[in-house]
Parts: C-alpha cells; sequence; structure tokens
C-alpha cells in the first residue's frame, strides 16, 4: 500500500488513474515527454505509464506517486520506490520527474528527504539506491547533492522508448549513512526558506 507524506511545500500521494491529464498538463511546459533520458507521460502514453504504475503497485514491487503542492494539492510530478525487495530490506527511488518550474527548487529536495525517511524509518531499508541515465547530468548532480555515494556504471541497462540501448549510473545510500543524509537534506531545506 502506498502511503500519503506529507511535507510543508509538497505531499506525495499514491497514484491514481484519474491523474492522468493532471500529470500530463504538469509535463506540457518544455514537452518533458520529449526528453531522452527519462520517461514522462505525454497524452498518448499516460494511461500505459498509469498502468504499468499500478500493477507494479499491486504486485507488491512498486510504490508509486503523485507529487502534489501541499497548499492546493495540484500535481507538480511522479516518483515511486520501485524495486522494492522486502526480504533484503532495499529499494530504489526512480521514475522522478517534476514540471519545468518545479525543477531544481525545494520540492525536489523535500520529496527525497519524506522518501528517503519512509524508507529507513517506516521500512527499515538498509539499502535505498538511484539509477540515472550516464546522458543526464542534472539528475547526477542531484542524487549526488543528496550524500548518495556513486557505485558505478551499468551498461545496456534498459531500453528506452526510442530504442537507446541506456547505460546507467547507479548510486545509494545505506542505512548507516542516513542520519547524516537527513541533515545535510534539512540544512538545503532551511537554506531554501532563507532565500525567499
Amino acid at each position: 500500500m502506498t502511503p500519503v507524506l506529507q511535507g510543508s511545500l509538497v505531499t506525495l500521494r499514491p497514484l491514481l488513474h484519474a491523474d492522468a491529464q493532471s500529470l500530463v498538463n504538469a509535463a506540457a511546459a518544455g514537452e518533458l515527454w520529449s526528453l531522452p533520458f527519462t520517461v514522462v507521460p505525454s497524452a498518448d502514453t499516460v494511461d500505459a505509464y498509469i498502468q504499468k504504475a499500478l500493477k507494479g503497485q499491486a504486485e507488491g514491487t512498486v510504490m508509486p506517486f503523485a507529487i502534489t503542492l501541499s497548499a492546493d494539492q495540484s500535481i507538480i510530478g511522479s516518483t515511486r520506490f520501485w524495486k522494492i525487495d522486502r526480504e533484503n530490506r532495499k529499494l530504489e527511488i526512480g521514475h522522478t520527474w517534476y514540471s519545468q518550474r518545479w525543477q531544481r527548487t525545494a520540492a525536489n529536495t523535500e520529496s527525497k528527504l519524506l522518501l528517503l525517511r519512509y524508507a529507513f524509518e517506516q521500512l527499515q531499508c538498509v539499502r535505498v539506491q538511484f539509477t540515472t541515465d550516464v546522458l543526464n547530468e542534472r539528475s547526477q548532480a542531484a542524487i549526488l547533492r543528496i550524500g548518495a555515494a556513486r557505485e558505478g556504471i551499468i551498461r545496456n541497462e534498459r531500453i528506452m522508448p526510442d530504442g537507446r540501448k541506456r547505460t546507467s549510473i547507479r548510486y545509494s545510500i545505506i542505512d548507516d549513512e542516513w542520519p547524516q543524509v537527513q541533515e545535510r537534506l534539512e540544512r538545503s531545506l532551511s537554506s531554501y526558506g532563507q532565500e525567499k
């Protein structure tokens, strides 16, 4: 069951079939579905995108979220826990995207804090991993800013919708590192507050 993770700026709530149009609207500025290194839903693909996420949820390997603004519940993106391995207490945070206006803002920082806190403190994970396209330098920099450790390159890790064989970079945070990562994220959020 996908939880509701409440923050002051953003709330992550379970993704629903009814979110289809709101997801497309959030991705429309900049036509994010055209990005070569991630999968963002368009009007043509959103139903399959949600269906795949909810199938994983039913199987117990995915917890898909709509990222909403806490103030008005408008959707600004999506993320998910996936590759959930309860026996080994590990999972991956991925399939994350934000509408253009909310990229590189406190929304991402708070989302990651909410997700990581739930993973380490509620699910008792010993490992949380992130995987990003070798082409996506912004994502790589963002993952390192969180405090994750780069583990290595995974060649031909997946096939993208356009048929490209994607090489990915994997990062992780382990349970012993969580207190320092949490402090880092909280400090980052505070600095966003001071800038306003």
